[in-house]
């Protein structure tokens, strides 16, 4: 019975030394008799009792890392703390367990050496201008270095910049300067503005009254001109017909009698003025020459 039972805990080793259930996004690392056999992937797996152990074991999934704070140093001499967080992801179990002794301490210690190298090459204003920059130049540093521990770099954030409360300062007191300048020059831009626009409002003003005023201008000459125009083709047409009528038979007679009344009407209008002195011509028969004079006139126009 005593016998049964060992065998079957020894069975129960052997089993458990044998089989082996890798997890999924897990590498774990085989040696043989001391020396690297292989790399059990995520699953079922066999090995050797007692001959095959599992040496190291890896997580495939990308890892946070936190990169401890520190002071560094730009390019003007200003002091900065620095704070970052790592992404990095295990490619290569082998690497990974044979490459360095502990690959997270490694990286961790790089990427502070390289930020401290980044920043010293910037000024204070960049720092804060191209952090992006900073962040591709750290992990082009550190994922160099880490191919030989089979850890892929993926990407690094600066999580704080903080410069002394002195800088601090000084930095608001220009913020503050370079605003209030923005301000000034906006408000005496608003106001040039303002000015221009009243200046081109009076102008286009002026311009619209002045041609105003000449289309006015232009309108009653050409009312004017259009007025004569229509006296003068309202006389014609009347001494056109005055002209038609004398040449009809008895207008010359008529035009005497009508020139004769005129004349009467004339001596009467004197006449009847008290302030005016009548002379009365001697002759009456000048009255009768004048009409005969203005009769000929007639008749050489009809001729």
């Amino acid at each position: 019975m005593e016998v049964a039972v060992i065998l079957f805990v020894i069975a129960v080793i052997f089993v458990t030394q044998s089989i082996k259930v890798v997890p999924q996004q897990h590498a774990w690392v085989v040696e043989r008799l001391g020396k690297y056999n292989g790399t059990l992937m995520p699953g079922l797996n066999f090995l050797v009792p007692f001959v095959d152990k599992v040496a190291y074991k890896h997580l495939l999934k990308e890892v946070p890392l936190d990169i401890a704070s520190q002071v560094c140093i730009t390019r003007d001499n200003t002091q900065l703390q620095v704070d970052g967080i790592l992404y990095f992801q295990v490619t290569d179990a082998m690497r990974a367990s044979y490459g360095s002794s502990n690959y997270i301490v490694a990286i961790s210690q790089l990427a502070q050496t390289s930020l401290r190298s980044v920043i010293g090459k910037l000024e204070l204003d960049k720092t804060f201008e191209e952090r992006d920059i900073i962040n591709a130049q750290v992990v082009q540093a550190i994922d160099e270095a880490a191919l030989n521990w089979g850890v892929k770099v993926l990407r690094y954030e600066i999580k704080d910049l903080t410069p002394p409360k002195e800088i601090l300062h000084a930095m608001q007191q220009q913020i503050t300067a370079e605003r209030e300048k923005r301000a000034l020059i906006a408000a005496s831009e608003g106001r040039r503005q303002e000015q221009i626009n009243i200046a081109t409002g009076e102008r286009e003003a002026f311009i619209a009254r002045s041609e105003g005023e000449k289309q006015a201008v232009i309108n009653k000459a050409q009312g004017d001109a259009q007025s004569i125009l229509a006296v003068a083709e309202a006389t014609a047409q009347a001494i056109e017909r005055i002209a038609s009528a004398i040449r009809q038979p008895g207008g010359a007679e008529a035009v005497q009698l009508k020139v004769a009344e005129k004349a009467v009407d004339a001596y009467s209008k004197v006449a009847a003025e008290a302030t005016t002195t009548l002379i009365v011509p001697s002759n009456m028969t000048e009255v009768s020459a004048l009409i005969s004079s203005a009769m000929k006139m007639v008749q050489v126009q009809r001729a």
